[in-house]
């Protein structure tokens, strides 16, 4: 990258309107905190009661590896969902995507609350559940990508780390309100939480649903989106511009996601698992970590995107993934211990870095690496597909090498290192990108 091209002076960004940037920040908050409260509170349940409800005929650990299966399905649609939906996004607008994405995800999850269950209609219940999952990472696929570009965009220079850092934490909120939802699902009696205690937390996803689709639709357009289509009009094919034109930004994003993404969803879901199974803590406490660790990473997050604002996109985002690299080992000494400080302290810590605060960063540093006219689907393309074989297969990575060897955490640790040190690598050959011209078509690479 030539440093006179990242750094090209801006005369052609307007000063942002300060009402419209909070319109956006409102708008990227709520929808993530709906997309992450589904995903978490689906999480929960493949780790917790889906494998009784859904696959009650197989052994427990079958049990959990086909709920974790069903689980990588959302992620197996979700580069559908960001061909799809990022084609209009690019052309129709940002705010088109996001409602629609919205309803298809809070559509899917009110389903799920709704399904018989394998001892009601058998076979068909897993089929169901598959096929509501698929939807929900299809609306799923869009939606990150729609919201950080939408902010990013919206936001003024210096100020789009932390802006466009409110995405992730809307996704910490999300998973505090899942955690909420099933601290309050299990304090029900076992034959209430398993026969209609879980609908209701699948359920309560309608709340959250009405209250994102309620701001999204005084949503304002994103200006650069609005001087591009001034400009040169309707961009006709942005996702194939985006494999001819922009293929080195994609596998960039690719490479910086694919670990990040393997080690978050790892402590977001796996780890619940194997608190349980292998190390024998209460089942309601699970939750109860989750929920500090939302918490905190939310935190992190924004204040990641605002450091980043200060100091640099690439040196936050690598320092992160080097730590990273290192975090899995003592994680595991840490939760083997069965202590509920040391097993707090490391899933926080995972919180902290891999689920929240390295994708805070993200949100500004992928809309940055492209050109106006498809940056809406190099974003979505490079996370989605990134996501498929980071965080989509790591729970059933994860289960499986558990399986094979025995019960032991090595290998499992070795896995969420080798994905991490892709990312780490990758972070260390990316550009700066801080306050470039973001109406400018080229790439930053």
């Amino acid at each position: 990258m030539s440093e006179q091209r990242s750094s090209t002076a801006d005369t052609t960004e307007t000063p942002p309107d300060p009402k419209a940037v909070r319109r956006a920040a409102w708008a990227g908050l709520i929808g993530t905190t709906l997309e992450q409260y589904d995903f978490v509170i689906y999480g929960t349940a493949s780790a917790l009661i889906f494998s009784k409800l859904f696959f009650p005929n197989i052994s427990p650990v079958a049990g959990i590896l086909a709920s974790f299966s069903a689980y990588a399905v959302g992620f197996a649609a979700r580069p559908l969902g960001g061909l799809i939906f990022s084609r209009f996004g690019d052309r129709l607008g940002r705010k088109w995507v996001l409602v629609a994405t919205l309803l298809l995800m809070g559509g899917s999850t009110l389903a799920i609350g709704l399904l018989p269950t394998y001892s009601q209609v058998g076979l068909l219940a897993p089929i169901l559940l598959v096929a509501c999952r698929f939807f929900q990472g299809m609306g799923a696929g869009a939606e990150q990508a729609g919201g950080a570009t939408l902010l990013t965009e919206t936001a003024g220079r210096g100020k789009r780390g932390a802006l466009a850092s409110l995405v992730m934490t809307g996704a910490a909120l999300g998973t505090a309100l899942g955690a909420v939802a099933w601290i309050l699902a299990q304090s029900l009696p076992e034959d209430a939480l398993m026969s209609w205690g879980w609908r209701l937390v699948f359920g309560s996803s309608l709340l959250v649903t009405i209250a994102a689709l309620i701001i999204r639709r005084k949503l304002n357009e994103s200006p650069v989106f609005q001087e591009l289509k001034e400009q040169v009009g309707e961009t006709k094919a942005p996702v194939a511009e985006t494999f001819r034109k922009g293929r080195k930004p994609l596998l960039l994003a690719f490479f910086l996601n694919v670990g990040s993404n393997a080690q978050s969803y790892t402590y977001q879901v796996f780890m619940a698992s194997y608190l349980v199974s292998a190390v024998g803590v209460d089942k309601a406490f699970v939750p109860k970590v989750l929920l500090l660790g939302a918490i905190c990473g939310g935190i992190a997050a924004f204040g990641f995107g605002a450091l980043s604002d200060v100091v640099g996109r690439r040196s936050v985002y690598s320092t992160i993934m080097g730590a990273l690299v290192l975090l899995p080992v003592p994680t595991f000494i840490a939760l083997n211990t069965g202590s509920p400080v040391a097993i707090t302290v490391a899933i926080v810590l995972g919180f902290i870095l891999a689920c929240h605060g390295s994708v805070g960063v993200q949100m500004s540093y992928f809309p940055e690496l492209f050109g106006n006219r498809y940056r809406y689907a190099g974003v979505a393309l490079g996370r989605e597909f990134s996501s498929v074989v980071g965080g989509g297969v790591a729970p059933l990575i994860c289960a499986g090498l558990m399986a094979a060897f025995g019960g032991s955490w090595v290998p499992v640790a070795i896995y969420m290192m080798v994905m991490m040190a892709i990312s780490f690598i990758a972070s260390l050959l990316a550009p700066e990108t801080k306050d470039r011209d973001l109406n400018v078509a080229h790439d930053a690479i």
